[in-house]
């Protein structure tokens, strides 16, 4: 996929007032393979690959991950082309049990996504 392209995530509520609760008002927001694979990544190994993700607040764009993630909770928020490859349509990220989930159409891509900053 191109990194032009503009991807969708519907956010919940609660998953949206979690991630502000993080995030200040102007910050960028990735969303980051956390397998190794990039500079945010904290673990690592063949298990993890494409299962992990997070969500990273940053000051200031990453030209890494430029394909910007369209979302309902108005959050500036960007992944990049690798992270594409496990993701599918229909993306969502919702809060249970005080945990954020990341799922698809193939159903829960990661039930534990994290938020660095």
């Amino acid at each position: 996929m191109s990194d032009t392209k503009t991807i969708q995530m519907k956010i919940k509520a609660a998953a949206a007032e979690k991630i502000n609760s993080v995030a200040k008002t102007g910050q960028v927001i990735i969303l980051a393979l956390n397998d190794g694979s990039n500079k945010y990544s904290d673990l690592g190994g063949s298990c993890t690959i494409g299962a992990n993700f997070q969500f990273v607040v940053l000051s200031q764009r990453d030209p890494d991950f430029a394909v910007k993630v369209a979302n309902n909770a108005g959050l500036n928020l960007y992944t990049s082309a690798a992270e594409l490859q496990f993701l599918e349509d229909n993306l969502v990220v919702d809060e249970k049990n005080t945990v954020l989930t990341l799922a698809d159409d193939s159903g829960i891509i990661d039930n534990a996504v994290t938020i660095k900053h």
